[in-house]
């Protein structure tokens, strides 16, 4: 059995990891000894520069929102098409929509086989960068952002209500709580830094929707996604169990705190479904993305969400199950198989694309987060 790395030690090779697999552009490799990782995600990329703020390495995560900034003012005349057209009622493709993943150096991702219409990058990248500003004392968006800023919030403004892929690359159909939360901190970062009441307007709208259309309507918790219905503004619920990024809702957009009655629910509901008995977290039930394994991301975010609660010990014993997973030069999976009941799954994925990404810089920033949140609070 190899040795554990000791948590301190994990940490800073987590920082010298993520340094590393930084683009001199600005862009974090999601994973680079993983080919089908070799982008830089808006959303990985936001919680990987999060984690570097919170580890001091402010000029890291300031280079990854330059280089977002740079995209997003690149692509300020496609929005401004989309716009126009949704303002017209004009149908809009899929393919039409911005991108969700990046080449390292900033050009498009046109090859890969997954969806690019995904908007919870967006909303996650204004988080992230408010966040950033406000760590190095700004009170207002410097000029530099406002370009990108703005024609990013009117994108989120308009097409916030349109299914759209999830977090994971799938379920392009339906409409899902964590990509909202991720739209919703973006949208309220913006607007109190910068005082803007429509965008305080609906961050409240998204508030009321996810109350009045994704609760289960017999448990009493958030579901993973809603389907919008035909020729009508209604909606159903398209699964009514949860996945594990509603989390997200709770920290850190700070939708619901963990004591709403209907969080609550679904914290105990990603609790009894998701959590094993080894502590790791599953994304969902019936996940077969290499058998549907343990995600070292979600586990220690549900370890941050439990610290919030103010329960140290479950918090710790998720960075101490992170930790049992680094192998020994102290890289960080994506997903470990150690309680699937079947490995077929798994089995399949790894002659297709060998086995689980490694290093997930995504994995080593949420550890990040979560140890030095732990340590802070001391």
């Amino acid at each position: 059995m190899s040795r554990i790395i000791p948590l301190k030690q994990l940490a800073e090779e987590s920082i010298r990891l993520i340094r590393l697999n930084q683009h001199p552009s600005g862009g974090y490799a999601a994973c680079p000894l993983f080919a089908h990782y070799n982008y830089s995600w808006l959303r990985d990329g936001t919680f990987i520069a999060y984690a570097m703020d919170c580890a001091g390495e402010h000029a890291s995560a300031g280079q990854f929102y330059e280089w977002v900034s740079r995209i997003v003012e690149r692509k300020q005349g496609h929005i401004q098409y989309l716009l126009e057209k949704h303002n017209r009622g004009e149908p809009i493709g899929l393919n039409e929509f911005l991108h969700t993943r990046y080449h390292l150096d900033g050009r498009d991702d046109v090859t890969s086989e997954w969806g690019h219409f995904q908007l919870d990058g967006y909303g996650t990248w204004l988080w992230g960068l408010t966040e950033h500003l406000k760590a190095n004392g700004h009170k207002r968006l410097p000029d530099r952002f406002r370009s990108s800023v703005d024609v990013t919030a009117a994108y989120l403004k308009a097409f916030w209500r349109l299914p759209n892929f999830d977090c994971w690359e799938e379920n392009a159909d339906h409409i899902h709580p964590s990509t909202l939360a991720c739209i919703y901190g973006g949208l309220k970062g913006v607007a109190e830094l910068e005082g803007k009441r429509d965008l305080e307007d609906v961050c409240g709208q998204i508030e009321t929707f996810l109350l009045d259309h994704a609760v289960h309507p017999e448990q009493g918790h958030f579901v993973k996604f809603v389907t919008p219905t035909p020729e009508s503004s209604a909606t159903t619920i398209g699964n009514d169990g949860v996945d594990a990024s509603l989390m997200w809702l709770c920290r850190p957009f700070g939708l619901f705190e963990p004591e709403h009655p209907v969080m609550k629910h679904t914290l105990a509901k990603i609790e009894a479904d998701l959590r094993t008995d080894q502590s790791g977290i599953r994304r969902y039930k019936a996940d077969e993305y290499y058998g549907g394994g343990e995600w070292l991301l979600l586990t220690a975010w549900y370890g941050w969400v439990k610290l919030s609660m103010g329960d140290r010990c479950e918090a710790e014993r998720a960075l101490h199950w992170i930790a049992s997973k680094a192998d020994e030069q102290g890289r960080l999976p994506e997903q470990v198989p150690d309680t699937l009941e079947d490995r077929h799954k798994y089995d399949e994925w790894v002659a297709r694309w060998g086995p689980p990404a490694v290093p997930l810089l995504w994995s080593h920033a949420m550890f990040l987060i979560l140890y030095l949140n732990t340590t802070t609070i001391g």
